[in-house]
Parts: C-alpha cells; sequence; structure tokens
C-alpha cells in the first residue's frame, strides 16, 4: 500500500482496572495525562518523519517502561511485580517481566514475546530483536553454514516466545542495556505488596495494574501492536499472563477482502451467505465427479453471479486488525480474547473492529459473562485498544468494562485526546 494511502494513526493505553475518582486524585491523574501525552508526542513525531509501526510501537512501550507510573518497567520487583515465592527467597528481587511485538506484515514470525526477565533494562526492545532476527535464524540458527547473525549458538531459532536466563543471555550478546535488579525497585510498588500481604489491597491511591500497549499504523499500511507488563502483585512465581500469549492479550493480522465481503461490510446483501456456501459445493462435486465421470464435466450449471467468481487479487482489498488488551490476564487467556474480537471481524460479514471490541470487552460482554458470579471480585475485568484498517484508512477504537482505562490518541477531528472514564474526568 502506498504512503499517499495511508495516513499513520497510533493509540496508547497505560493499564486499565478498578480506578474511580476516590482513589485517582485530581493531582494522580494530571500526572498520568502528562506521562501519556509526552509519550504520545514523542512517538508521533516519530511517526511523522517515517518511522515504520513497528519502531513507533516499541519506541512508545520503551518510554512506559522507563516510566514508573504504570505496570511495566520501573516497579517492584521489576517491570514487574512481587511474587509470593520471592518471601521464601529471603525478598530475593525475581523480575517475572513479559512483553510482545506483533506485526501484519514484513516479518515471517509475525510474533514474538519474552517472559522472566530479570535484568533487561527494556524488554520490549529484546522482543523486538527476536522478531526482527528471527528473518535470517529460523532455520536453527545457523545462517546458511555462514554463522548465527543472532548473536550465538542459535539465536532464538525459529522460536516465537523465549523466557529466563535464555532469552536474557541472547539480551546480553545482542548488546541489549542491562541493568541490576535495584534498578527497578520504588517504593510505592513494595508498599502495595506489604499492604497485599495484608488484604488491604484496595486501600490508598490507585497504582496501575493492567498491561500498557501501543497500537501503531505507519504510512506503509502495517499494522504492529507492542504490549508490556509487570503482572499481578503477590502471583505465583513463573505465572505466565496473556501479554506474551499470542491471540490472548494481543494480535495483529491482514487479510484481502472480497467484493462479497465488502458488500456486507457496506451493508448490501448482493447474494445471500446459503446461496454461497450451496454454490461453492456445488461447483466442488462437479469438479470432483467431472474428473470421475467424463460425461459429468460436461454439466452445464447456473452461471454465477460475478460477484461469486471475482478472486482476483486486482479486486480485492486489503483489510487489518490489531489490539492490545488489559486487564485480568487469566480471563484472557481463557477466552483467548483478543483473537477472538479478531477472527469475529474476519470471519463474520459485516463486523467492524469497535463492535467485535465491544462484544468482548463491553459492558455485558463476554469477558464479563466469563466470570459467571465472580464479577465483582476483579475476575473478567479488562479493556482493548486497536486500529482497523479499511481500504487505507485507519480507524482507533477501544472499549472497557471496569471503572477506567488510560489511553491516549488523536480523535477524527485532529484533537489530541487523554481519557481514563467513559466520560471526561
Amino acid at each position: 500500500m502506498s504512503s499517499s494511502t495511508t495516513k499513520p494513526r497510533f493509540i496508547l493505553h497505560g493499564g486499565a482496572g478498578n480506578i474511580t475518582r476516590d482513589n485517582l486524585s485530581p493531582e494522580r491523574y494530571t500526572l498520568f495525562d502528562t506521562a501519556l501525552r509526552r509519550i504520545y508526542r514523542s512517538t508521533s513525531a516519530l511517526l511523522e518523519k517515517g518511522a515504520t509501526a513497528l519502531d513507533a510501537a516499541t519506541h512508545a512501550v520503551t518510554l512506559f517502561e522507563d516510566c514508573e507510573l504504570f505496570n511495566c518497567g520501573k516497579v517492584f520487583p521489576s517491570p514487574f511485580m512481587f511474587n509470593l515465592s520471592s518471601v521464601r527467597e529471603d525478598s530475593r528481587r525475581f523480575r517475572n517481566g513479559t512483553v510482545q511485538v506483533m506485526v501484519t506484515r514484513n516479518y515471517r514470525k509475525r510474533a514474538c514475546g519474552v517472559v522472566l526477565v530479570k535484568r533487561v533494562k527494556n524488554p520490549i526492545k529484546l522482543a523486538r530483536e527476536m522478531l526482527i532476527r528471527g528473518e535470517t535464524d529460523g532455520s536453527g540458527g545457523n545462517n546458511g553454514g555462514n554463522g548465527d547473525p543472532s548473536g550465538g549458538p542459535g539465536g532464538a531459532q525459529g522460536h516465537c516466545c523465549l523466557g529466563g536466563e535464555t532469552v536474557e543471555k541472547l539480551a546480553e550478546e545482542w548488546g541489549l542495556e542491562m541493568v541490576d535488579e535495584e534498578y527497578f525497585w520504588t517504593k510505592k510498588r513494595w508498599d502495595e505488596h506489604l499492604r497485599g500481604l495484608k488484604g488491604d489491597v484496595e486501600k490508598g491511591e490507585y497504582l496501575t495494574q493492567g498491561t500498557v500497549g501501543c497500537v501503531a499504523l505507519d504510512r506503509f499500511g502495517t499494522l504492529c501492536v507492542a504490549t508490556s507488563t509487570g503482572g499481578l502483585t503477590n502471583k505465583l512465581s513463573c505465572r505466565i499472563g496473556d501479554t506474551p500469549t499470542i491471540g490472548a492479550g494481543f494480535w495483529a493480522e491482514e487479510w484481502d477482502e472480497s467484493p462479497l465481503e465488502k458488500a456486507a461490510r457496506q451493508g448490501q446483501e448482493p447474494v445471500s451467505g446459503s446461496s454461497m456456501r450451496l454454490g461453492n459445493v456445488v461447483d466442488g462435486l462437479r469438479d470432483v465427479l467431472g474428473d470421475c465421470i467424463p460425461n459429468l464435466s460436461g454439466y452445464q450449471s447456473i452461471p454465477p453471479l460475478p460477484t461469486l467468481r471475482e478472486n482476483k487479487l486486482t479486486s480485492r482489498k486489503i483489510r487489518a486488525v490489531a489490539m492490545s488488551g488489559t486487564g485480568n490476564g487469566d480471563s484472557f487467556l481463557r477466552l483467548a480474547a483478543v483473537r477472538t474480537a479478531g477472527a469475529i471481524v474476519r470471519f463474520s460479514p459485516g463486523r467492524s473492529l469497535a463492535s467485535a471490541v465491544n462484544q468482548i470487552v463491553g459492558q455485558g460482554g463476554e469477558m464479563q459473562r466469563s466470570a459467571g458470579d465472580r464479577w465483582g471480585n476483579g475476575e473478567g475485568v479488562g479493556g482493548i485498544i486497536g486500529i482497523e484498517l479499511v481500504n487505507g484508512k485507519g480507524e482507533v477504537v477501544f472499549d472497557f468494562n471496569c471503572g477506567g482505562m488510560f489511553r491516549c490518541w488523536i480523535d477524527e477531528m485532529g484533537k489530541e485526546r487523554v481519557m481514563v472514564f467513559k466520560d471526561e474526568y
């Protein structure tokens, strides 16, 4: 897609959860507002200069990871949060960071995740390296016998998700910045940990609990989602959530939209779905039987409508979606929530990304219903941001079913917006 037909756009989120006006003071809200605008403007400047969606999204999440307001970087014990097992380990700072990046095109791995890291300053950069280096290390990492370009025996090979010492060793070999675990300690997160041990989780000011993320569309028509999280406070050690799990907390894909799909999206009904399916079955049977019984090959069926037979690439349009989720990771995992939203758009005629996201994380949606009688105790809560690309134009979407979700974007009128609740703060 040419740069003349695609206007870059992106949206950020800084986490979702039980955010209220009682636990988010005006002064604290101003801090989040300022941070989100700073990250947004810095990322916007990159896109305006022609940066790719991958570089822009990685840049945005790097800034999130460097800001201790958000649950993805400077928290205790790092991006990521205190584990119950850490108490039994003489309070060792065990970093349990999870990040991912995913793109709609250009990279054969498409998505890479990183988990259980302790010393990588910006794990999102590590996920990006895995994605980029996957172009040459997918076949065992030997680069055709010419040495491994990934920096070690085998590199990341064809793997899309790595964790622990293995991936940290790669980070060092690839020259990424490493830090001591003390770098990630903050008093606010430590106090949160202590409150959690006492059961006082609802007391005090709001501290961001959810994943942060960026969904970006570049001038080439490529979408990228990048996400980073610190996970749950006082969780079990080595718990893996939705953030690095492809399809659970993030998704990005593109496909060719057929004339029939386009007509359905635009509210037209050139041919019913049942007629299309019946026609395909008849044609398929004719072809198979025609090979076995020669006289059937001359059978003349009723000529199908042109819209059913049109499958040339020149008549198809690219459609794409990318999303980042935030909230209760286990609920996202159980529903494969973000991939499900993408599948609704792709395989349900006439559905927009906005309607699909609403079906998953809107009020009364699939996430909320999945919690059952446990709704109200933190289960099932969440939000999703995303961009849908149709005919070279990107549309920003978002929805959530909880108290609030920090987000920043440029609206259709070109106005920079920062919001946390459904209405203005």
